[in-house]
């Protein structure tokens, strides 16, 4: 039977007649809820369409629905571009439009940079938008360390919310150079600003000396070949927290990783951080409606005294 891509179309009329603006999720099949189009994702972020493909889907039905795609929305989205996640390597093919020289991603009032060519990822995370969201709400006046700081949205959130200082941490320097210009795009000064390009196991000593922290992030990848794997390199992390976290800091574990269960982070928590007060996991965003949920945001508290 052909794939019937209905609810898609369904979604994105009803994003459209929202006013544009701040990014959001059209449809999240990843999430486990819609068995037959799992395989498919859809963001609208106001200026135009990004549409990921896990695996190839049947062609004729998504010749079909590529026509109603864009009858639909060509003539308020300036630009749709699919990206073929299951080809090796990634591919990214444009619809129609063409991409702006700056292209940007709206949350709360700030933005981000997008890469919708070249690379998997966008360099902006919109399911981590909660974290940012907590984190922002709690940093008026206080240190903030962000390890595995990619892009730096987390730092960017914080500068907003009053934070007196981010120190960002990642390998990537490329990443880092995206994150300071997120920083710019949002008009925020860098005085108060640290990016270090570092291999986080390799850079405690450092770490440490610029602390310590009021409130702390951890957002690692799940998997990365020979940098990181979460189920044994996550509690190399979670020891170091001692040394690095003020008395009474607010952290935030991380972990965005669908064959992991939140009680990996408790477990990690309840062996390393017996002393910490867990605070309950951050709600996902309503437009990732998942059955287990992919991305896990953890509150802890560190002990005062």
């Amino acid at each position: 039977m052909a794939t019937d891509f209905a609810e898609v179309l369904a979604n994105l009329a009803a994003s459209m007649a929202r006013p544009e603006g701040e990014a959001r999720r059209v449809f999240h099949g990843r999430g486990g809820c819609y068995p037959e189009l799992e395989f498919l994702t859809l963001d609208d972020f106001g200026s135009g369409l990004w549409l990921v493909l896990f695996k190839e889907p049947e062609p004729e039905a998504w010749c079909r629905f590529l026509a109603e795609l864009q009858e639909l929305a060509h003539s308020s989205r300036a630009f749709c571009v699919v990206q073929h996640r299951y080809r090796k390597p990634v591919e990214a093919q444009t619809l129609w439009g063409t991409l702006p020289e700056v292209l940007t991603a709206s949350e709360n009032g700030l933005r981000f940079h997008l890469s919708l060519q070249g690379r998997q990822n966008t360099g902006y995370f919109m399911d981590a938008s909660p974290g940012r969201t907590w984190l922002k709400e709690r940093v008026e006046g206080r240190s903030v360390l962000n390890l595995f700081a990619y892009t730096c949205a987390f730092s960017v959130a914080a500068i907003d919310g009053g934070a007196s200082s981010v120190v960002n941490v990642d390998m990537s320097k490329s990443a880092l150079n995206t994150g300071r210009e997120n920083h710019r795009l949002n008009d925020q000064a860098l005085n108060t600003v640290t990016f270090l390009p570092y291999d986080v196991f390799r850079s405690w000593k450092r770490i440490r000396e610029l602390g310590p922290y009021d409130c702390i992030v951890i957002d690692p990848p799940s998997l990365q070949r020979g940098s990181f794997d979460a189920r044994k390199d996550y509690a190399r992390v979670v020891k170091r927290i001692p040394e690095l976290a003020s008395d009474g800091a607010d952290i935030l574990l991380c972990l965005n990783a669908p064959y992991i269960e939140i009680g990996f982070l408790y477990h990690l928590v309840a062996e390393f951080l017996p002393d910490a007060e867990v605070l309950g996991s951050l709600a996902g965003r309503p437009d990732f409606p998942e059955r287990s949920p992919a991305l896990k945001m953890l509150h802890l508290r560190y002990p005062s005294g």
